[in-house]
């Protein structure tokens, strides 16, 4: 599979999800010439740093009035080639692509296009508001939301043509009652606790779940399109405890038929069982990470070797750079000292943005094509870097992970390094830091 896709647009998102607002694309251009056909007459004036020219600082890249201090930018392009990837991985089955998390941080609405783009028919996410926003925002297609309660409007819900997730009477109950104020069936999923010990109804429940729902179907209430439950431990391939799930998910599927229930589809399958479990992908799947080219199997392979491309590239911009003599400590606590005299830079992104305080003395970067640790403690705002000699100035390009082409870390470093999971990496990116969008249109973004 070929990701080599040439950048077709490139957009950035004032916030992201739902809600973001393209505005232009204000991203500096990689140098002098850069850009065919000279410099853009709309573009904003190029600010100078003072006492020289906007060329005058490392790097030769002018500095551009709102030029943001942070951004992720995000490749539509690999999506759509991941999921590409995972639909054959799928074989027979239907791909749903779960865009939850604002789209696992990458942008809800634009990954849910590039994703049914990319040939996905199906939209997943955990909570009714995420899947009324992509309602509103015009996203099409079989869309299921899981993650549900008393007080959420699932009126609104079974109007848009929401399928939404029932691991409980109760959930059976609060459908019949939007179905009977809209005026048309609400389709629902039913959950099987198969092992996961969180949503659903246990074995011992489970009869009765699917009594309350097969009524609510001869009554014309409801529609009953899917069966479904999630595994434990995917991400250790041959562990018993999935063929354990397997054969209770397959049990819970056969009682729902005895009671007189036709689902469409019964789906059990996250990325990892996507990926190397083909006998739990029955008629559907549901990745997330993979989506967004990560691993979700880190221990065993990489994005490369799955065939993925990670699509989030996070980057920031040297805010200040200033020798310093060896013992100086840096920030908060003075965890660390410099050895020598030294440069430090300081990169105006912190934990308010997502970058994890665990990853305060591993984190590592890129910067002028070499590799960096955050030395000291990571703040709300901000993180130093120690760079010995290497040249730098303030508007200096840091590259804290993306897809590895330039030899920059990936998340699942991040990930090591803050003793955690890539999830939590690429979802933890604040609001504040910007999404720009290559490899698609305006659209896709919105």
């Amino acid at each position: 599979m070929t990701f080599g896709i040439p950048r077709e647009t490139e957009i950035a998102v004032a916030g992201h999800g739902a809600a973001a607002t393209a505005v232009a694309d204000v991203r500096p251009p990689a140098g002098p010439g850069a850009a065919a056909g000279g410099p853009d007459p709309a573009a904003p004036p190029e600010v100078p740093p003072a006492g020289g020219s906007a060329f005058d600082h490392h790097g030769g890249e002018p500095y551009r009035a709102g030029t943001p201090h942070a951004q992720a930018r995000i490749d539509l392009a690999a999506i759509r080639a991941n999921v590409s990837r995972l639909c054959d991985a799928a074989g027979s089955a239907e791909v749903m692509a779960v865009v939850k998390a604002d789209g696992y941080g990458h942008g809800m609405v634009a990954a849910a296009r590039a994703a049914l783009a990319g040939g996905a028919t199906w939209i997943g996410v955990a909570g009714m508001r995420e899947a009324l926003a992509l309602r509103a925002a015009g996203v099409p297609g079989r869309l299921l939301a899981w993650l549900l309660t008393p007080g959420d409007d699932w009126n609104s819900a079974v109007a848009a043509g929401v399928e939404l997730s029932a691991g409980a009477d109760w959930a059976v109950r609060a459908a019949v009652r939007a179905a009977h104020a809209v005026g048309r069936p609400a389709r629902l999923h039913l959950e099987a606790e198969t092992g996961l010990g969180r949503g659903g109804a246990t074995a011992g429940d489970w009869p009765a779940l699917v009594e309350t729902a097969a009524r609510a179907e001869a009554a014309g209430s409801v529609r009953v399109v899917g069966v479904w439950s999630h595994l434990a431990r995917a991400d250790e391939p041959g562990h018993p405890g999935c063929d354990r799930q397997l054969a209770d998910f397959r049990s819970a599927a056969e009682l729902a038929r005895r009671a007189g229930l036709t689902p469409e589809v019964l789906h059990l399958s996250n990325s990892a069982a996507t990926l190397t479990l083909p006998e739990a992908h029955f008629d559907l799947v549901r990745p997330g990470l993979a989506v967004y080219g990560l691993s979700p199997v880190p221990g065993l392979a990489g994005p490369a070797e799955l065939g993925l491309r990670p699509a989030m590239t996070l980057t920031a911009r040297l805010a200040s750079v200033k020798r310093v003599p060896a013992g100086h400590g840096v920030s908060y606590g003075h965890r660390y000292r410099t050895p020598r005299e030294t440069t430090l830079g300081l990169v105006p992104v912190g934990y308010a943005d997502g970058v994890p305080r665990h990853a305060s003395q591993a984190g590592p970067v890129l910067v002028a094509g070499r590799r960096h640790k955050v030395a000291g403690t990571v703040c709300m705002d901000q993180f130093v870097l120690d760079l010995g000699d290497v040249p730098a100035a303030p508007g200096d390009e840091v590259v804290l992970f993306g897809p590895g082409d330039r030899g920059e870390p990936g998340a699942q470093d991040w990930a090591r390094a803050a003793h955690t999971i890539s999830h939590e990496i690429v979802t933890r990116i604040g609001a504040r830091v910007p999404r720009t969008y290559t490899g698609g249109t305006v659209s896709d973004a919105r």
